[in-house]
């Protein structure tokens, strides 16, 4: 297992896709396969929901019974990356299947909602957060949609969501601009209001499964506050994660 930060290991990635995406390019087994690999203990697969065009369709998401939990040492977790609609907040995916989920992340896509005001976007992003299915606001990182970050933050501690640190965004090859600066905005609020942060992947290929590296070199950056930091405590997973029947 990989040693990142702090001398701590790195035990979840619960931001993922499959061909299901299909602007992704692995396979389910493959990508747990590479969370073996990688000594992960947790992984989740979090395809688009069918609002964004030409990915999923809402049966996708009602048959994850088939898949097995455990794979050895690894739990695998259901999930899916919600597509924010409108700058109330208005998610892509009714609540009787997001009830047969463990948990749903949710974000703003160009290709579902163009960029608002100030106010709508943030809107936008508080509507998602006071959603009871979401536990964590993904990739709010993105400077084409402007926002206020620390009203966001504070209802992040309100209704008991995470904040991701996106890997993907803070890569050389990063799609989104402006990520280092509205993330290391967003955790100057999360540690002032003692929010916890996740950092995941956002693999769109299996080879990038588990990989944090330059999000934690921004916490490192920071000295942001290990114990804020999910993915090193256990605690926190089953806190936000799984109900008592699950361990």
């Amino acid at each position: 297992k990989e040693v990142y930060y702090m001398n701590n290991i790195d035990l979840i990635d619960l931001h993922s896709h499959s061909i299901a995406s299909v602007h992704a390019y692995s396979t389910l087994k493959e990508n747990i396969d590479a969370a073996k690999v990688k000594g992960l203990k947790y992984y989740g697969l979090s395809d688009h929901g069918p609002g964004m065009k030409n990915t999923t369709l809402p049966n996708f998401f009602h048959n994850f019974r088939v898949i097995p939990r455990n794979w050895g040492e690894l739990h695998f977790l259901a999930v899916i990356e919600l597509n924010i609609m409108d700058y109330h907040g208005k998610i892509d995916l009714d609540t009787n299947t997001l009830k047969k989920l463990d948990y749903a992340l949710a974000s703003l896509h160009l290709n579902c909602l163009k960029p608002g005001t100030k106010e709508e976007n943030t809107n936008a992003y508080l509507g998602a957060i006071a959603n009871p299915f979401v536990k964590i606001i993904a990739h709010p990182d993105d400077a084409r949609y402007i926002f206020d970050s620390e009203p966001i933050i504070a209802a992040a501690k309100q209704h008991h969501v995470l904040i991701e640190v996106n890997n993907a965004s803070l890569a050389p090859n990063a799609t989104r601009p402006g990520a280092w600066e509205l993330d290391t905005l967003n955790l100057k609020y999360c540690e002032q209001y003692g929010v916890p942060v996740i950092v995941n992947s956002d693999a769109h290929f299996y080879t990038d499964i588990g990989n944090h590296q330059y999000a934690f070199s921004l916490l490192k950056k920071l000295s942001f506050p290990n114990e804020l930091i999910v993915n090193y405590n256990e605690e926190l997973i089953k806190e936000y994660f799984y109900s008592a029947d699950k361990f």
